[in-house]
């Protein structure tokens, strides 16, 4: 029987991707995206609004929690996937309670309204693979959470409540915990897709600390993938990590966004000074959500930033001026 589902946080690049693979390969009876604004221009909305049993609604979670359930009771989603949060960790030791505000206090505030409602199957709540905080291997579910930003923090905090809402109160959840995801559509502060403008726009790109900092990416479709089969096949109350086997160097990854562009690398970039809290490795034991839903990240870095760059190519009139900063909002 066809589902519905709503996708929580569907403004962001993330969600639309999600959007995109359910249309595409869950055979919805619909796809509600809902975020806090209205869609942002085509180049990182991709046109999803032109898309049959979509719709796109702006509801905040954090200040419009009556507006947002009166949305869902009317369309009663079986199955929502919540990516709304306080993102960019880097940013999260100023005005920090902003990131609990929503991460946590929010999201459990809506989670208590879920369990009132009779049509919710299955929530699924897209976590952080930075709660490891930086890791000297493959990190598993069950290892401790050292968190090391306040966004970190914040997010492990509503993983906690889930965890012991589904094990007394049966709230039926999954948790995915993802590594770096990266797309067409994403926002410019991203070290990706600014590399692409950087590089399309002949400027040279900031590299962190030398790009040392060893992180883990997907393509936001590999994502999609495996949240479609965490809802198909994965038992309620898991955890999941999701993430390629190796780590990457962000200097790896800006020398193959520019043989991407074609370009060479120290025309690309320039280095600069590290982030405060940057870790040093996220790097994630993805067996698990092999082992019960089939999953694995197949998307390779050459299929995914040939992407980017003809992302990049098509709309570069339009994003060539796209603010390049992470800006905080409630």
């Amino acid at each position: 029987m066809a589902k519905t589902y709503a996708v929580i946080g569907g403004g962001g690049s993330f969600g639309i991707h999600t959007a995109l693979y359910l249309l595409d390969h869950a055979d919805p009876k619909k796809v509600l995206g809902i975020g806090r604004n209205s869609l942002r221009p085509e180049p990182f909305s991709l046109g999803i609004e032109k898309r049959k049993n979509y719709e796109y609604h702006a509801r905040h979670v954090t200040y419009e929690l009556d507006l947002l359930m009166e949305l869902l009771d009317k369309e009663r989603p079986e199955i929502i996937i919540n990516y709304a949060a306080q993102g960019e960790g880097a940013v999260s030791w100023k005005h920090s309670w902003r990131f609990f505000e929503t991460n946590s206090m929010a999201l459990t505030r809506f989670v208590e309204e879920l369990m009132k409602r009779d049509y919710v199957e299955r929530f699924i709540q897209i976590g952080t693979s930075e709660l490891y905080g930086s890791v000297e291997h493959a990190a598993t579910e069950d290892d401790p959470i050292r968190p090391s930003s306040p966004y970190a923090a914040s997010k492990a905090a509503f993983d906690l409540y889930l965890l012991s809402a589904q094990k007394f109160l049966k709230f039926p959840m999954n948790i995915i915990r993802p590594s770096n995801a990266y797309c067409p559509g994403q926002l410019l502060h991203r070290v990706i897709p600014k590399a692409v403008v950087c590089g399309l726009k002949g400027i040279k790109l900031p590299l962190h600390g030398g790009g040392r900092a060893e992180k883990s990416y997907i393509h936001a479709r590999d994502l999609a993938r495996a949240i479609l089969m965490v809802c198909e096949k994965a038992p309620l109350g898991t955890v999941y990590n999701c993430g390629p086997e190796q780590p990457t160097a962000i200097r790896r990854v800006v020398e193959l966004t520019a043989e991407a562009l074609g370009v060479p690398f120290d025309q690309l970039c320039e280095v600069t000074g590290d982030r405060l809290g940057q870790d040093a490795r996220y790097w994630l034991d993805s067996s698990a959500i092999m082992r019960d839903a089939g999953w694995k990240a197949e998307i390779t870095w050459e299929e995914g930033l040939a992407e980017m760059v003809a992302w990049g190519r098509k709309y570069f009139d339009e994003i060539k001026d796209w603010p390049t900063d992470y800006v905080l909002r409630g």
